[in-house]
């Protein structure tokens, strides 16, 4: 302040004469208690660190001072508010944002009218300085505060350090450069708020309530202080390694939620789960690809989450409301928590609300995609998939109807099924009508349809009650709403692509043939397969799709496909990969759907990431191929003692299904004939009690660097991978 009121314009002179207004200048003399400085340092210390002569001030010529530690400006840090259980909780950015933070505020200034953009976080986050806000890129979240931080206080019952605001943090840093500069200490310091703060040295400084704001406080007074603390390196935090190379992508993944708003035991939503599955992958990439990562060869890879749950529960669908009013209102928090989590498999089997879901992820990937390239201009990598839970199997299903040209492949072989099984859908005329009743002995009612101007169209329009009303038996009409079922049946089932071309065909009519009794399901013509909606196409061709704990399987089952086509593959996807935790309820096989009923081939297991099996493991195996031997060689022992005069050689025998697993390799297409179903190891922890641990298996794979390390050696190829414990 003192400097200004000398150099107005902040510009010293060489001659150090002052250029401010002299009434100015005086009045400033009077805070700077000039006589008791010089006087105090010089009978303290005796000894001169510098002279500054002030010619036109009026001040004596020599300051006595003795500095014990040189003053050093603080470095800042910048913080972000993120609301954690409804409270603040300051979180720093990573050094490198923090870096790019400062170096854009010091070009700017305070003064700039212009808003500076600065993107962090991986280019995910925008921070507008002068807003002093963070922006999210790709999903919604609302802005977090953000602070230029120095200063911090944490209280006694505190978890942790919580920053000054920038105006208070100024405060603060010229008094404590006026405490080392003068070595005085131990001053009272009033804020602005009215609490005092007392800076005793430099690793002591306190902060005492706004009683103590007329007297100083007294100890009885002093109740709940706060501990101060200056720059970040003195306070226990964790700054984020964040990503060094932002700008370098080498692939781009997109992760789909399954049932409910929350996506793990801790109940946190898409994006923090996916936030965890990229910490973990970036960590990863340091330990088990450091060399190609120092070498440049490698990036980094981006994963964004997709939220298809907020949509479908929205306003736009008010499917919440019309669910509330004929939920019971018992059991409450139950009847809520199955509502916004079971039904979703539900609607996902309603033609109306799957194309609701299905569409609202096709286009939240497509959007993302884009948004993504706009921001990376130059990358060149390829795009991968995971779902979770009811996830995998909406991105499954979209996947089985991608089109691989302008024609569509898929669309090409169905036309060609309907052809060679010789179906007329053209079925508007009175002659196919005439000829659909005389192949069913119903001749004699065709005057009565065409007295009415039914035609085949209209007949399928047609219901029990109108026949009746047109006057045609029971029995008849009967027989004439079976052939109406088994038409509609024919002309409007969906085409699978896991069938092969007549035997679906042939197969899907047989199974809509009554066994029993005519039932007449009039609002169910779409059939039990896939379901008939129309499937939006992706803006790019996947290199992979991951299946997290996944009920794919179980669904096929369910729809009547009871076994893949083992040449079958997605039209636009080269690779695919189940992945389960051995002990996940929701999670089933696909390879036994491929491979023929008489090979039982076990799940490939994941290696730890580590680089070994868990320990408990390796014991169990151990044990039991102690126990095998033992028991086979007690065998041998009684059979050689019962078949003295025998020469079977039991010991070097090996079973043949055992001999046909490992001569077994190629399982399929879908993963162009390499191992589909891969299982995590479970925890030693877990092994004591599989069902204690279900409902947390099916949720591990967000936190689970296993699942993460499998999914980059997919991404990555042929780029060695170096053991962690080498």
């Amino acid at each position: 302040d003192f400097f200004y009121r000398c150099f107005p314009d902040g510009q010293m002179n060489p001659e150090l004469h002052c250029s401010g207004d002299p009434d100015v200048v005086m009045e400033g003399r009077k805070n700077l208690y000039i006589d008791k400085i010089s006087l105090h340092s010089t009978e303290k210390h005796g000894n001169i660190i510098f002279a500054v002569h002030w010619p036109w001030c009026g001040i004596p010529d020599v300051l006595s001072m003795n500095v014990v530690e040189p003053y050093e400006p603080v470095q800042h840090h910048w913080f972000y508010n993120q609301q954690v259980d409804s409270k603040d909780s300051w979180q720093p950015f990573s050094r490198e944002d923090s870096r790019r933070l400062e170096d854009a505020y010091s070009r700017v200034g305070k003064c700039e009218k212009d808003e500076v953009v600065v993107a962090t976080d991986g280019r995910r986050y925008d921070v507008r300085l002068r807003e002093r806000k963070c922006y999210s890129v790709y999903w919604e979240q609302k802005p977090a505060e953000v602070k230029r931080c120095a200063w911090f206080h944490k209280g006694s019952k505190d978890m942790s350090y919580t920053p000054y605001s920038e105006e208070l943090s100024d405060i603060l840093e010229d008094a404590y450069m006026i405490a080392v500069t003068l070595d005085e200490w131990k001053q009272n310091l009033e804020l602005p708020t009215g609490e005092t703060v007392i800076l005793h040295n430099p690793k002591l400084m306190m902060q005492y309530p706004s009683s103590c704001k007329d007297f100083p406080p007294s100890p009885t007074e002093r109740t709940q202080p706060r501990t101060l603390k200056r720059g970040i390196e003195n306070i226990p935090v964790e700054i984020p390694e964040g990503e060094c190379k932002p700008e370098i992508v080498d692939h781009l993944v997109f992760m789909v939620h399954g049932i409910g708003p929350a996506c793990d035991i801790r109940l946190r939503g898409i994006v923090q789960c996916v936030n965890e599955f990229r910490i973990a992958s970036n960590s990863l990439i340091k330990s088990h690809f450091r060399q190609s990562e120092n070498l440049c060869i490698i990036g980094r890879v981006e994963y964004l989450p997709v939220n298809w749950h907020k949509v479908l529960h929205g306003e736009s669908t008010g499917v919440d409301k019309d669910i509330e009013r004929i939920t019971l209102p018992s059991i409450s928090r139950l009847r809520q928590f199955s509502n916004d989590t079971v039904l979703d498999l539900f609607f996902y089997n309603s033609a109306m609300y799957c194309q609701t879901m299905v569409d609202t992820v096709a286009s939240e990937i497509n959007r993302l995609h884009s948004l993504f390239l706009q921001r990376h201009p130059h990358f060149t990598g390829h795009v991968s998939l995971v779902g979770h839970s009811l996830g995998s199997l909406i991105l499954f299903d979209l996947l089985t109807n991608q089109e691989t040209d302008a024609d569509g492949k898929p669309h090409e072989v169905c036309s060609s099924l309907h052809e060679d099984a010789h179906v007329d859908t053209g079925c508007s005329s009175y002659e196919s009508l005439e000829e659909v009743l005389k192949g069913h002995g119903l001749e004699e009612y065709l005057s009565v349809l065409h007295s009415e101007q039914v035609d085949m169209e209209s007949l399928m329009l047609c219901s029990e009650k109108d026949l009746k009303d047109v006057g045609i038996p029971l029995g008849p009409r009967k027989k004439i709403m079976n052939c109406v079922k088994k038409w509609k049946v024919i002309t409007e089932i969906p085409y699978s692509p896991l069938f092969k071309g007549a035997q679906w065909f042939m197969a899907e009519v047989e199974r809509f043939t009554p066994t029993t009794s005519a039932v007449d399901y009039q609002h169910f013509d779409v059939g039990i397969g896939q379901v008939s909606i129309d499937y939006p196409q992706l803006a790019f061709h996947p290199q992979a799709l991951f299946a997290m704990g996944s009920p794919i399987g179980m669904f096929l089952t369910v729809r009547g496909l009871k076994r893949i086509d083992p040449n079958y593959s997605f039209p636009t996807c080269k690779s695919f990969y189940n992945i389960f935790h051995p002990f996940d309820p929701v999670a089933y096989r696909i390879e036994p759907m491929i491979l023929p009923q008489d090979v039982d081939l076990l799940p490939m297991l994941i290696p730890h990431h580590k680089g070994r099996k868990r320990m408990h493991l390796e014991l169990k195996e151990g044990l039991t191929r102690v126990s095998s031997d033992l028991l086979g060689s007690l065998r041998m022992v009684w059979q050689n003692f019962e078949y003295s005069f025998s020469d079977l050689n039991i010991c070097g025998a090996v079973p043949p299904m055992e001999q046909k697993e490992r001569n077994f390799t190629k399982v399929g297409m879908l993963n162009r004939g390499r191992r589909i179903d891969f299982v995590l190891q479970e925890t030693p922890i877990e092994s004591f009690n599989e069902y204690l641990f279900a409902i947390q298996s099916h949720l591990c794979y967000w936190g689970s660097e296993d699942t993460a390390l499998l999914v980059l050696r997919e991404i990555y190829g042929n780029i060695p991978v170096r053991n962690a414990l080498s």
